[in-house]
């Protein structure tokens, strides 16, 4: 009331978001939202499949009490308007190009991580959590290592899962969480990116990967669906086609120079996919709130 905002955002979808919505309307202030987290789809991997329809349910209902809720892709647009969700606008997301750099490649970090410059590195970044599908990332870096013994796997975030991980996989090397350009040279350090997730509204590290010069295979979904040229700029197999997905790893890493070809072009393609962009794109949507 004291410094009335000209229309409140929403972009978390818990008791906290709720409260603003309603506190928004309750003031007759303009309120608006973002789709972010497939929450509904992450319970089956918490024991508590059963909440899913509340769990669904309640995210329709409180993106239906805003004016324009804003995602990522049009595929997500296309599945909220599906449920019932009006006034779906894609405002997309962005990546820095700047800091997400194939030249932050070291050698150094490199050695660190007991690996030579002729086998491949396997990177996954991201939280270390079950609705991440980590178990498609351990079953395809041991395809891959079958082929290259020298090969190596490293890890980069936390999570509920990251105790057990390193428990199992010995050869593996756990990172912790990065930042900054750290994590950017984390990323253009490695050879090939492996995320096999199904649970996401977007997922940045695909974007941050390609930009940082690395060939991503990924389920056909989310950020993958929508950045990546199958076979061109990165590999996108069917979504939970595991045979698919360890096939394509396994002919990525035969080939180093085809390893290098995608890298570059994935590079290429993020290139353009500024920030810059996207902010238009929002200040677009806020125009169309004060046309109100």
């Amino acid at each position: 009331r004291q410094r009335r905002p000209d229309f409140v955002h929403v972009v978390t979808e818990g008791p906290l978001g709720w409260s603003a919505v309603n506190t928004a309307r309750r003031l007759g202030i303009p309120v608006t939202s973002g789709f972010h987290t497939n929450f509904d789809r992450y319970s089956a991997h918490y024991g508590v499949g059963w909440m899913r329809p509340a769990v669904a349910a309640y995210l329709r209902s409180l993106h239906r009490r805003t004016l324009i809720t804003m995602v990522p892709t049009a595929a997500l647009a296309g599945e909220l308007a599906g449920s019932g969700i009006a006034g779906v606008r894609v405002v997309g997301r962005g990546v820095d190009t700047t800091l997400y750099d194939p030249a932050r490649r070291s050698s150094a970090l490199r050695s660190s991580w007991k690996a030579s410059e002729l086998a491949p590195v396997c990177l996954y970044v991201g939280r270390l959590a079950p609705e991440k599908n980590l178990a498609l990332v351990r079953k395809t870096f041991k395809a891959i290592q079958a082929h290259h013994p020298a090969a190596r796997m490293v890890w980069v975030g936390d999570g509920p899962s990251a105790r057990q991980l390193a428990s199992e996989d010995h050869d593996h090397h756990f990172a912790g969480l990065r930042q900054g350009e750290d994590l950017a040279m984390h990323y253009a350090s490695a050879d090939m990116f492996l995320f096999p997730s199904l649970t996401e509204t977007y997922g940045n590290v695909v974007a941050e990967a390609m930009a940082s010069g690395l060939p991503v295979l990924a389920y056909r979904s989310a950020a993958a669906a929508e950045l990546i040229s199958d076979g061109v700029d990165g590999l996108a197999v069917s979504p939970g086609d595991e045979r698919a997905y360890v096939a394509g790893a396994l002919e990525l890493a035969a080939s180093p120079d085809r390893l290098a070809e995608i890298g570059r072009s994935a590079r290429q393609a993020m290139l353009p996919r500024n920030w810059g962009r996207v902010v238009q794109s929002f200040e677009a949507v806020a125009s169309e709130i004060f046309a109100r």
